[in-house]
């Protein structure tokens, strides 16, 4: 028997199979909630659960805490009703019109550009138009039926092509290939686009855009999709790496504050080397942006890379810096080690 799922304050409702995860549910309905990873590892999707029971589902600790539990909040990807529910849920616009597809793509060229991580630019078929918005992600369809996601990297402006950013994980299926035997003009086939991270341009407050890593590549998105629009919001960029080679755009991301008034651009090494001669800011990297702006209660935080880099800042910016709770949009990037680990 379906039960009734009702999303407050909207007071939409959706019918849910017992087995159908409440996520899915919604956005066969058409009617799209925030989401990330849809594996329960991110948090994204968190909401209140009003009333009803459900089956909370298998998911992380860090993506649902004990305690958020014990006031409420629910993983949408995870949890499936036994009852009917009452859902408070911030409702997302703009994403009900733009079409999923399945498509393959030729891969078009492979540029390393650090021993651990290579843009992989891949061509579209010469008919197909992906529409996205900045910050939004594709998932591969390996040839055993199981995905990998990556967050398109060119603003959706730029057409006929898709750019990504991998980091190389050792025995990983797919990145091993990708790093290993992969050729151009091979034929890949993926779902897209998926995911809520992307810029709320109804928004007139300055925004922080924080990364880690490859987290980069769906910042890169909304960055220039941000100037191809001429958007007069104030961007802040921090992006966090190990070392100095691992900020593998550094020139691009320079460029972007020569050119624009309105861009800033923030380098942290958490790791810097005696080699590299760096004389940038060190640390954390969340860390350096809580230096610079201590009061955020006005701003507007997009932030993507390692689950530890978005959940510490997610913690400190709220709770230190007066961020306020729903400003802070996130794609943290899972990999199966992080979603084999800790599961509740």
């Amino acid at each position: 028997m379906n039960h009734k799922i009702t999303i407050l304050p909207s007071m939409k409702q959706v019918d849910c199979e017992p087995s159908e995860t409440l996520l899915n549910a919604a956005l066969h309905a058409n009617l799209i909630l925030p989401y990330g990873c849809k594996d329960g590892a991110c948090g994204s999707c968190k909401a209140d659960l009003v009333s009803g029971l459900v089956d909370y589902g298998t998911y992380q600790s860090r993506a649902l805490s004990e305690e958020e539990r014990v006031r409420g909040k629910v993983l949408t990807c995870c949890a499936r009703p036994l009852s009917d529910v009452q859902l408070k849920v911030r409702e997302l616009s703009g994403l009900g019109d733009i079409p999923v597809k399945k498509m393959p793509c030729r891969v078009q060229h492979i540029d390393r550009k650090a021993d651990d991580v290579i843009v992989l630019t891949l061509q579209l078929p010469a008919n197909e138009v992906l529409q996205f918005l900045a910050g939004q992600y594709i998932e591969f369809i390996l040839r055993d039926g199981s995905r990998r996601s990556y967050s398109l990297a060119n603003p959706p402006s730029h057409q006929g092509s898709i750019e990504l950013h991998l980091r190389h994980m050792p025995g990983g299926l797919f990145t091993d290939h990708v790093f290993g035997t992969m050729k151009e003009r091979e034929i890949l086939r993926f779902e897209g686009p998926l995911g809520t991270f992307f810029l709320r341009e109804e928004s007139t407050k300055p925004v922080i855009l924080l990364a880690s890593g490859t987290g980069f590549a769906p910042i890169k998105s909304i960055v220039e999709q941000a100037f191809f629009k001429n958007l007069d919001r104030r961007f802040v960029l921090y992006w966090g790496a190990r070392t100095k080679p691992d900020l593998y755009m550094l020139e691009l991301a320079e460029q972007w504050a020569r050119d624009h008034g309105n861009f800033t651009f923030v380098p942290v090494l958490s790791e810097p080397t005696t080699a590299c001669n760096w004389s940038g800011r060190t640390g954390f990297v969340h860390h350096a942006a809580m230096q610079d702006l201590p009061d955020m209660s006005a701003y507007q935080v997009y932030a993507c890379g390692a689950p530890v880099v978005v959940d510490s800042a997610q913690r400190d910016f709220v709770q230190q810096c007066g961020l306020p709770e729903d400003e802070f949009y996130a794609d943290a990037f899972t990999s199966l080690a992080d979603m084999d680990s800790s599961p509740k």
